[in-house]
């Protein structure tokens, strides 16, 4: 087989076992690593050469820019202490715990066992939202495991970074010591300026598909940029994407908007789907260098490296609520998380495509690389079996789902945003703000109420049967040769836009199935 027979291959399976996960409440990312592993083991599979540079900009940019456009500023605002801990005070403990376990059993190079720990520190919120999406979580323990996982990627990054620097100059001399400093605040300005500069010309390519191109060149130009600059290019990455969230929010077009997020949600599937298959030749190829007594020995220092990164994961989670508990007590901070949503904290620390990019992404000369990405694809799929395998049960046993909450909460916005427009409407006269003003008036009265009794729900299933009646009477213009394709194309498009206003959750089950 081919890398490409491989990929079509493991992509057909993907879709398939996609199914099934999201049915299951499972996490994706595990199911995925299995089957790269499964399609690395069959006969024939290809080895892949890798260029280690063009790793870390080809998985973990797209990454990082799409995390980044979609944080909100202002929840940082809020959780600037558990955010800082969890993303720098957990990476570099993580960090710590695989260097004491590396000292205390094979003894490998002190650079070597940093960037070990750099690889396997940071968790993957891919992984967790696949499960949360289905069974949603308190908002403060959602937005910092979706918060933690942008500024973690950027902690881990920063000193796989430094480590592998000291490595290839071979000491940490006063020279590397400047760079490094220099490196990550000038990153972070290097982001805005660059991200200021695209936000400007993003009018200029609204509501085309080099719009959505675009997005994808300032994602690896600025990444690519930086690192010729001598910057950390994922400060630069996760600062140029905020800046140009802010200052586009607003008025980036509603079309640009779905197409975007069609694309970028495919492209981050896709790049999981790339890298647990490359990580999974890598692993056939390693498995079958080594002799019986190294295998051996890669085996249980991986184990250990396994078992000291989720346990650190839950020390921490818990040292942080003896902290919040206290700053409480003092009246600094708001009321700290339950154990239950602790111990789910400290449980959501599955290792994904962060991880496997960065192992990748080592110098084919690097000491004991073998070992080192041996150990680092053990811990991701260690981690997304046991933890992400565990996940939905253990918020079921803990009951600290929250359906009705999360529905009532919708709900609540929605009723609000109703009210917005009636408040806009109070001073508008005639016969169309009438009717518009009645529309708002149902639809916030029926918001709550079931299908049967909400004449905003009546109204949608009549919109939406007259819109597939449209449909058909279109395909019929069509195939009489009435209308032709550019005209035909323009008025589909315009009947998907109305489907989408007046069924949106139909659309919405459509998409997730």
């Amino acid at each position: 087989m081919t890398f490409f027979e491989s990929l079509v291959a493991l992509l057909a399976v993907a879709i398939l076992l996609l199914q099934v996960t999201r049915r299951m409440h499972l996490p994706y990312p595990g199911i995925l690593a299995a089957a790269g592993v499964a399609v690395a083991m069959l006969p024939g599979a290809p080895y892949i050469p890798i260029d280690p540079p063009t790793m870390l900009a080809l998985f973990i940019a797209p990454v990082l820019v799409d995390s980044a456009y979609d944080f909100p500023v202002g929840a940082a605002r809020r959780m600037m202490l558990p955010l800082i801990f969890f993303a720098v005070v957990a990476v570099l403990a993580t960090a710590g715990i695989v260097v004491a376990i590396n000292w205390l059993t094979i003894g490998l190079p002190l650079v070597v066992a940093i960037t070990l720990g750099a690889i396997v520190a940071p968790p993957d919120a891919a992984a967790a939202t696949a499960v949360l999406s289905g069974l949603p979580v308190a908002r403060r323990v959602d937005a910092l495991l979706k918060g933690e996982s942008l500024f973690n990627d950027a902690t881990a990054l920063l000193l796989f970074t430094a480590a592998l620097t000291v490595q290839a100059r071979g000491e940490l001399d006063g020279e590397t010591l400047l760079h490094l400093s220099i490196a990550a605040p000038g990153g972070i300005l290097f982001g805005i300026a660059f991200g200021f500069l695209v936000s400007r010309l993003w009018p200029l390519t609204g509501n085309t598909i080099g719009g959505t191109l675009v997005q994808f060149v300032y994602a690896f130009a600025t990444w690519l940029i930086a690192e010729r600059l001598h910057l950390s290019a994922v400060l630069a990455t996760v600062a140029s994407a905020m800046t140009i969230a802010t200052l586009t929010k607003v008025d980036y077009p509603p079309r640009m908007r779905v197409h975007s997020f069609a694309v970028w949600t495919t492209v981050v599937f896709l790049l999981n789907v790339l890298a647990f298959l490359l990580m999974g030749l890598q692993a056939r190829r390693i498995v079958g260098a080594m002799s019986t007594t190294e295998l051996d020995r890669a085996l249980w220092f991986a184990a250990a490296i396994v078992g000291g990164v989720i346990a650190i994961r839950l020390a921490i989670a818990f040292l942080y609520r003896c902290i919040s508990l206290h700053l409480h007590r003092a009246g600094r901070s708001s009321a700290a998380a339950t154990k239950s949503e602790t111990f789910l904290i400290g449980w959501t620390g599955m290792r994904g495509l962060v991880t496997l990019a960065t192992a990748l992404a080592l110098p084919a000369n690097f000491p004991d690389r073998d070992l080192v990405v041996l150990t680092a694809f053990a811990v991701v799929l260690a981690t997304l079996v046991i933890q992400g395998g565990t996940l939905a049960p253990i918020i079921r046993l803990l009951n600290l789902g929250r359906q009705d909450e999360a529905r009532a909460e919708r709900d609540a916005a929605q009723t609000s945003l109703a009210d917005a427009a009636l408040e806009w409407l109070e001073n508008e006269q005639g016969p169309e703000a009438e009717v518009i003003r009645r529309f708002y008036l149902e639809y916030r009265d029926g918001i709550s109420a079931p299908d049967d009794a909400s004449p905003v729900n009546r109204r949608r299933k009549l919109s939406l049967a007259a819109l597939l009646l449209q449909r058909q009477r279109l395909d019929e213009l069509r195939d009489a040769d009435q209308i032709g394709p550019d005209h035909y194309l323009e008025l589909q498009e315009d009947l998907d836009w109305k489907q989408l206003a007046v069924a949106p959750e139909e659309e919405r089950r459509i998409t997730e199935s």
